[in-house]
């Protein structure tokens, strides 16, 4: 079955213009901007540019009777539009995209990390960098949404606001240690997938009683798997052992005030031996998480794997923002860039989160 196409995703979108002034109608405004987004272009200008070069493409889904807006049209428009309502309408099509995933397979698994994108400050104007959260679609290799946030520290706030956009029935989502919270943990739940939490120092003595509990060869572990990975000069060797013996964290004679993890099902733990050279580093360093999916060692290996994968996409993304950002203190008069403050930033971030190759170039 064929699944609603572009536009009707963006159909909730109101036209504020009076209609008699209209000549360019918001749906064919919205079609050159996300294609000539989707084909690269880095500003309006280049929306313009490249709507020309294509305009047969274009007229092959709506009339463009006026042709192409002109570069000025195109940024007045788009500062009219409510960028809240585009955001959601945005994942709502990045949702459909997504190819459901089959009953045998693994898990998607979701990555979310937040990132600091670089020369976005303006400390003449009292303006921090942009902190952008976003969350990693591993199988599909699709950006599902961004967050914005005020500051690095305001993650764990920008976390659940992008949770609530997401359909997370069947996946598990992975977050660093920022997101181990009990309330984000439940929100996850509470859209129907599972999580996958690192714990660090922000967990001082959970860590360090489930490091222990995973290092004491008594105990009762689950599974074991490792991976070997190289190149450059480097191998690594991950060692990853995952336990389902979690009875004891949960127990009613923990510490006083101590946080629950709602629907807690393995503990896990990853350490990666470094050699360089033909010098293995003498300290191994060790990561531990905690997870409602009672999963075994080997999809715990593949997922802290997506982890890593997330942040080199999602710095690409943030960097791919913070471009637009430094174009918009441009101050040649012939360029029109995104407008990424105000009401509208989430407007301007969200198409920087997915790219097609279904759109010429």
């Amino acid at each position: 079955m064929v699944g609603p196409s572009l536009i009707e995703h963006f159909a909730a979108l109101q036209d504020p213009r009076q209609s008699w002034k209209v000549l360019y109608p918001l749906p064919e405004v919205q079609l050159v901007v996300l294609c000539g987004t989707l084909a690269g272009a880095e500003d309006f200008v280049e929306i313009r540019r490249w709507g020309q070069m294509h305009h047969e493409f274009l007229r092959r889904l709506l009339p463009f009777k006026a042709g192409v807006p002109s570069h000025d049209t195109l940024n007045d428009v788009i500062n009219t539009i409510d960028g809240a309502l585009f955001a959601q309408c945005f994942t709502a099509w990045v949702e459909d995209l997504r190819e459901p995933a089959l009953a045998s397979a693994a898990p998607e698994i979701v990555a979310i990390d937040g990132k600091t994108s670089r020369r976005t400050h303006d400390r003449s104007k009292d303006r921090g960098p942009l902190h952008l959260v976003s969350a990693w679609a591993s199988s599909q290799r699709l950006v599902l949404g961004q967050q914005a946030s005020e500051t690095k520290s305001n993650e764990i706030t920008a976390i659940p606001l992008l949770l609530e956009r997401l359909a997370l029935t069947g996946a598990l989502v992975t977050i660093d240690a920022m997101g181990t919270q009990t309330r984000i943990a439940q929100a996850i739940l509470d859209r129907g997938g599972d999580y996958l939490l690192a714990l660090k120092d922000n967990q001082a003595s959970l860590h360090d009683e489930v490091r222990r509990y995973l290092d004491d060869p008594s105990a009762k572990h689950h599974s074991h798997f490792e991976t070997t990975d190289g190149d450059h000069g480097r191998i690594e060797l991950r060692r990853h052992v995952v336990s389902h013996e979690v009875d004891w964290l949960t127990t009613a004679r923990r510490f006083p005030g101590e946080p629950r993890f709602p629907g807690l099902g393995a503990i896990a733990m990853v350490e990666a031996e470094v050699e360089r050279n033909g010098s293995t580093s003498t300290s191994p360093e060790r990561r531990c998480y905690l997870s409602s999916m009672p999963l075994d060692a080997k999809l715990f290996a593949y997922a802290v794997r997506c982890i890593g994968m997330s942040r080199t996409v999602c710095t690409g993304s943030s960097t791919w923002c913070s471009t637009r950002i430094s174009a918009a203190c441009d101050p040649a008069p012939d360029r029109r860039t995104w407008p990424l403050s105000g009401p509208n930033a989430a407007y301007a971030a969200v198409p920087s989160v997915i790219r097609r190759s279904a759109f010429p170039s």
